[in-house]
């Protein structure tokens, strides 16, 4: 049975702080759009407080989370036990975005210490918090986080990375704006 909850309490940042991997979806106001859901890894997920949260988005094929956030604002985090006693976490809210060109995105960055480089940070405000059974989730071993995208910001300057974000991230699969140069 599903239950609600008013805020992120201990019991349950500390749940969201055992998880390894948690997903992300969006989508936009067209019925017509794709729905987006993302897995998201790394130590990238942020407890502001009891409702709101923030993760880091580090980049990848896709912007449709910063698009769809612009448009509406809708988002949803998931977390999933995949060890231990057996739940699903799902947070329901508002979120926006501030990208790596856009004024507050040094602040914002800071969250996240560990990363030098980053396309957004995503913050959310939280209007719904809903645990459910988990009982179809399978259990899973975590071996460790893939290292590929991590190094392949690395490796690239801080020109060549962004001019790469620009290019790449211009617009949604459903044709919104992503990454616009200021």
């Amino acid at each position: 049975m599903a239950k609600t909850y008013s805020e992120i309490d201990a019991r349950i940042a500390d749940f969201i702080k055992a998880q390894k991997m948690f997903f992300v979806a969006t989508a936009p106001a067209s019925p017509d759009g794709h729905v987006n859901m993302s897995p998201k890894g790394y130590d990238s997920f942020r407890i502001l407080g009891p409702n709101k949260v923030a993760y880091l988005d580090l980049g990848g094929s896709g912007i449709e989370t910063v698009a769809h956030l612009r448009e509406n604002g809708r988002i949803t985090f998931m977390f999933c036990a995949f060890e231990g006693r057996p739940n699903i976490l799902r947070l329901y809210g508002k979120g926006e975005a501030v990208c790596f060109d856009e004024p507050g995105f040094d602040d914002a960055l800071a969250l996240f210490p560990d990363f030098p480089k980053a396309r957004a940070v995503i913050t959310a405000d939280i209007s719904r918090i809903q645990d459910s059974c988990g009982w179809g989730v399978p259990f899973y071993a975590f071996k460790g986080e893939r290292d590929q995208l991590v190094r392949t910001n690395a490796h690239r300057s801080n020109e060549e990375w962004r001019e790469r974000r620009y290019a790449s991230n211009a617009e949604s699969i459903d044709g919104l704006p992503g990454l616009v140069k200021p």
